[in-house]
């Protein structure tokens, strides 16, 4: 006998999908059935996946889609917990033996995957769509990949949550060619168009619940101000957490509004460009700094792997610092010798309105992240070292005084 699917309709519940934790405790994410047939289906159209495609899923999640549009999935060997841990040799040779035709990761694969490709002089013909989500993606990340897949290829970065997934997209080719200039100019990451369900707004930073779409209106196009969000892909609570569901959601006769938690403005093409989590703003006693604009000047220098904008103090007396992760792989005295480099990123800090406040740079090693991406930078626990760095520091000249 044929094998037969359960009866469901739309709005019955079919998983609870939790949120990775980077900017506090994971809240479990209530998906309906009509929810993933709406991903599903925006998934698969936008970016014209057709059936008999494979597959490397990185992110293991990312195996369900497949199934549901007819592509096989090849699950590569490595460590889903720590994919910026990943033996590129490892995927280079699923994607050969396979015939790779697709993959989706974290940036944190690509980066990993960009290098080894370069360094040994690896082309992959086969690989004709390649995704990847959960942070930004640095251009530099985007041109290695672009060059080592199929001449015709693509290299897309889905943006969304948890809770809303997917919002928009952009591809590298754009990127490149376009956006990635005003990014290192300190104007933000542009993540792109919305899918075509994608209902979005922009409206004032608001700390606390919004009860009603009335309460709030648009900002102008080229402001900062939260991202909103209503489309059939678009969850609409949190299982059994009220006090969340008052935060990110917003009622409307039309639908339920999400919260994004995530600043930036929209241009004059309706694209998005993200300048950071509402959350990690520095508001200052004069002005108030957005972590991605900020940290895109300072990732353009050759000695620097990562940055991080936190603030020291309380909001609206904040000190902004901006913590710097070496970079190891191109230079590896940058550790120990950091009087030059510190020199050069504050002349940086100084050539852009964004950065002109910064004074105070920390070095950190190597920067704690999520494990689901390995990605998503943990600014609080910077936060509170730098914190505690600044605080030793004032120790120390008062006792040489």
């Amino acid at each position: 006998d044929a094998p037969t699917t359960a009866g469901c309709q739309p709005d019955d519940p079919a998983a609870i999908i939790f949120t990775s934790g980077s900017t506090g405790p994971p809240k479990g994410v209530l998906y309906r059935h009509g929810n993933f047939c709406a991903q599903v289906e925006q998934i698969r159209d936008q970016h014209a996946i057709a059936a008999g495609g494979i597959d490397l899923a990185c992110f293991p999640l990312f195996g369900l889609f497949n199934s549901a549009m007819g592509v096989t999935t090849v699950i590569p060997d490595m460590d889903a917990s720590r994919p910026a841990a990943v033996d590129p040799a490892r995927l280079v040779a699923a994607i050969q033996d396979c015939g790779i035709t697709q993959s989706f990761a974290s940036p944190a694969v690509w980066k990993v995957m960009g290098r080894y490709c370069e360094q040994h002089q690896i082309q992959l013909p086969t690989l004709r769509q390649i995704f990847s989500s959960g942070a930004p993606v640095a251009p530099e990340v985007l041109a290695r990949m672009k060059a080592w897949i199929h001449p015709a290829g693509q290299v897309h970065t889905p943006y969304g949550a948890t809770e809303a997934l997917p919002v928009a997209t952009i591809e590298a080719g754009e990127v490149l060619a376009e956006t990635a200039e005003r990014w290192r100019a300190g104007h933000g990451t542009c993540v792109g168009r919305r899918y075509s369900e994608i209902e979005w707004r922009v409206i004032p930073i608001v700390e606390g619940p919004i009860a009603s779409l009335g309460d709030v209106d648009e900002v102008p196009r080229g402001e900062i101000g939260e991202l909103i969000v209503r489309a059939p892909q678009v969850t609409h609570e949190y299982f059994e957490n009220a006090s969340a569901n008052a935060r990110a959601k917003i009622d409307d006769p039309g639908g339920r509004w999400h919260r994004m938690g995530d600043v930036g403005y929209l241009d004059d093409q309706d694209r998005f460009w993200f300048c950071g989590r509402m959350s990690h703003r520095v508001v200052t006693a004069t002005g108030t700094l957005f972590t991605d604009p900020c940290e895109g000047i300072f990732n353009t220098h050759p000695d620097v792997e990562r940055s991080a904008l936190v603030g020291v103090g309380p909001p609206g007396s904040a000190t902004p610092v901006m913590v710097i992760e070496p970079a190891r792989v191109k230079n590896p005295r940058c550790l120990t010798d950091t009087n030059g480099l510190l020199a050069e990123l504050r002349a940086l800090a100084r050539q852009h309105p964004a950065t002109a406040a910064i004074e105070d740079f920390l070095f950190y090693p190597d920067f704690p992240v999520d494990v689901r991406h390995n990605a998503k930078i943990f600014r609080e626990q910077l936060a509170e070292w730098a914190g505690e760095q600044l605080a030793q520091q004032v120790i120390t000249r008062s006792d040489r005084l």
